[in-house]
């Protein structure tokens, strides 16, 4: 944990300069520079960016850069030591203080951090507002400083988010005792009402408020319908998928039952929930991981802050119990911007379950807020509308639809017009006066008699009892789908009251049309196979292993991670370059100079031992000697024509990679490559207008030569395949 005891600003030339010292990145991704810059201005701040999006950066970075010790307040002792030691490899001051400690290994990390040798110390809420804490963090601020507080998981602080925790809500009393030291608020995942009780609730004074797009473009997203036999189900499905994954249960017993059954079956499985003991769950934790076993059954209490970026697939055995959560535990797969795989498998019996749960609960209003969620929650499953597009709704984002990386986009159901029946639905919400939810309303035009329906006079209504030629399930079908278009809303405070907007006066006036796709039911499909950075040759691909079983290693003798020696993508790179220098491997991204350092040399005898057996060359992208790179291209060839002739019979890239039974990632390639040789493709057709232009701000900044480079810039909301398009015409352009 040694390093200088004050960095400022002033010790580097430039933020860049500081973020490939430090972290070995060669460039911020999007936002990252603006919430940095904030943060060394000592203002307030509230991110919200995506699991594995680089939030812990933003206040990293600054920690390292600003007088004084950051304290970072965690909720969990897991998320706290996968920080702690990732940032010890790299060399950065960091400690924490939890129960796990003894009170001498206390008194040490307390030493050291007013010694001036720790940038960045992490606590649970519990221990920094406790009365035994309070004088050693006046101490800690009297002596070295406090340069600001980052509050990590801060949706916790608000009883509107999916993981609400009562001593969160204390953390107001830093502003009281501390009232000119920063905050930072980050979390993953927040609504406005979310995002609006976190500044309520932690006292944040005119915070700059950075909220990143929720899009993760690289998970592909299904529903299952659940079969009786689910665990038949569960291991065709698992089967197929390479890498590590998470199965999500709503029991312990179940969770105990699927990891004994995965087992017997060959699969490498350890259970995780409350009742084991802290040694069982955290024993099981790092073994998954440091991948010496493949899946992990689990409750929620699985997952938070789990630093773990190359998990391939995340399954909901059972329904989640809401869309934020499903949201926060699916986003725990494909943090390296790998493609990943998300599956809920939905039988109505888990609704119950989920109720009984909810139930539970002693406050009404929390028992309110949860039954909403729980129906948004079935919306979800039951929809046949684009996946992304609800989950993207939800978080008051807007999304085409389409994404073609989902079962409704890839496999939709036949559309219908339902203009009439939509008109006859919002004329009932109107009759209604704009006070009831969706079942009074479906009870109305199907002329229930209901004691509330006669009570109120709703009987006496002119639509009253006019959808009686529909079942009660089609209209919920056509009631949904309407939320979904935004052609109707509803509120958000527990009671689910349908409200009119100005797109469903135009419905009702005949100025626009509404298409339902109708379905029997959801049926699960495959995900497409796609790509990362492009197909990789086989020898990268033996390389890629032998590197993995290299990081492996090393992880082991350190007791640490494998994706902290390197992450996935930095394998992946030095795979596809072979550098065979320093100076070469220096350029990898995710180099470093404390990895440089520790691992550089025993990485590239690795690569150079490789390339003496199989007689290759450093080679894919050359690096000259001033640091500049060449991509080479190859001829087009009859296969590339196959897909321009597919492309201009009007078939999307999904479409002519079904067809042509080939990834999604070559046919993307065959486009690109028909781009760059100027042939008739029309890159609005592939890439929306307002993208391409983000994409080519990145290239213009960050260079065009490394796709890596340019999507660690934008985020991972942004896919490899939309990149290389834009990169193609860009180049196209510079020609």
């Amino acid at each position: 944990m040694q390093m200088s005891k004050n960095l400022s600003p002033a010790s580097f030339p430039s933020l860049d300069k500081a973020l490939k010292h430090f972290f070995g990145y060669d460039d911020f991704r999007l936002n990252q520079r603006q919430v940095i810059e904030a943060v060394l201005q000592n203002r307030d701040v509230l991110v919200v960016m995506p699991t594995g999006g680089g939030k812990s950066l933003c206040y990293q970075l600054p920690a390292l850069l600003k007088m004084g010790v950051m304290v970072v307040v965690s909720p969990l002792i897991a998320l706290m030591q996968d920080q702690v030691e990732a940032l010890q490899d790299n060399g950065i001051g960091a400690t924490f203080l939890n129960s796990s400690l003894t009170p001498g290994e206390v008194r040490s990390r307390q030493a050291a951090l007013l010694d001036g040798r720790v940038k960045l110390l992490y606590v649970a809420p519990e221990r920094l507002l406790s009365e035994a804490f309070l004088p050693f963090l006046q101490q800690l601020r009297d002596k070295i400083g406090l340069s600001a507080f980052a509050i990590d998981e801060a949706h916790c602080v608000s009883e509107w988010g999916h993981d609400f925790r009562p001593e969160y809500r204390q953390l107001h009393n830093l502003r009281r005792g501390y009232p000119n030291i920063p905050i930072l608020a980050l979390t993953a995942t927040a609504t406005e009402r979310v995002r609006q009780d976190i500044i309520q609730q932690l006292s944040l004074r005119e915070p700059t408020v950075y909220v990143a797009s929720f899009n993760r473009q690289n998970l592909y997203y299904e529903v299952q319908p659940k079969v009786k036999q689910a665990y038949g189900q569960l291991l065709r499905t698992i089967k197929p998928l390479e890498g590590s994954g998470i199965i999500y249960c709503l029991s312990r017993r179940r969770v105990d039952e699927l990891a004994f059954r995965l087992q017997q079956d060959g699969i490498s499985a350890l259970p995780y929930h409350a009742g084991l003991t802290d040694q069982e769950r955290t024993q099981n934790q790092t073994r998954f991981i440091r991948d010496d076993v493949r899946v992990m059954i689990a409750t929620i209490a699985f997952g938070m802050g789990i630093d773990k970026p190359d998990v391939r697939f995340v399954i909901h055995y059972d329904l989640p119990r809401n869309l934020e959560s499903y949201y926060q535990e699916s986003g725990r797969a494909g943090r390296d911007g790998e493609s990943a795989h998300c599956a809920i498998f939905f039988g109505y019996g888990d609704v119950a379950t989920v109720e009984y749960l909810i139930n539970q609960k002693t406050d009404p209003q929390e028992q309110r807020i949860a039954r909403q969620q729980l129906r948004q929650m079935i919306d979800y499953a039951e929809s046949t509308v684009c996946r992304r597009k609800i989950q993207l709704s939800y978080f008051g984002e807007d999304f085409p639809g389409h994404c073609n990386t989902c079962d409704n986009c890839l496999n939709p159901p036949p559309v219908e017009d339902w203009t009439i029946e939509a008109q006859k639905f919002l004329s009932c919400v109107a009759r209604c006066r704009e006070r009831f939810g969706m079942n009074h309303i479906i009870d109305v035009l199907r002329g229930s008699r209901k004691q509330k329906i006669i009570r109120l006079g709703h009987d006496k209504l002119s639509t009253y009892g006019i959808g009686k030629d529909k079942n009660a399930e089609q209209w919920r079908m056509l009631g949904r789908s309407l939320l979904h278009q935004g052609l109707v809303e509803e509120t958000l405070d527990g009671y689910s009251v349908l409200k009119l907007n100005a797109v469903s006066w135009q419905v009702l006036r005949k100025q626009l049309a509404v298409k339902v796709a109708i379905s029997e039911r959801l049926k699960g499909q495959s995900p497409p196979a796609e790509e990362g950075a492009g197909e990789m040759s086989a020898a990268a691909t033996l390389l890629l292993g032998r590197l993995r079983s290299l990081r492996k290693r090393l992880a082991d003798e350190q007791s640490i991670p494998p994706y902290i020696v390197f992450p996935e993508a930095s394998l992946r790179s030095m795979a596809q370059r072979r550098p065979q220098t320093l100076d070469a491997f220096s350029l990898i991204s995710g180099v470093g100079n404390r990895k440089l350092s520790q691992y550089g040399q025993i990485f590239i005898h690795e690569i150079q031992s490789f390339c003496q057996e199989h007689g290759l060359s450093a080679m894919t992208e050359l690096v000259a000697g001033d640091g500049t790179r060449s991509r080479s291209k190859t001829a087009l060839t009859n296969t590339h024509f196959v897909t321009l002739k597919l492309y201009q019979q009007g078939l999307t890239p999904a479409e002519i990679a079904a067809e042509r039974d080939l990834r999604l990632g070559t046919i993307t390639d065959h486009l690109a490559r028909l781009l760059e040789a100027a042939h008739p493709i029309d890159l609005n057709r592939l890439v929306s207008s307002e993208r391409q232009q983000t994409i080519r701000q990145a290239i213009d900044k960050v260079g065009p030569v490394s796709l890596r480079t340019i999507r660690d810039y934008l985020g991972e909301t942004y896919d490899y395949n939309e990149i290389r398009l834009v990169r193609a015409i860009w180049e196209q352009d510079k020609q």
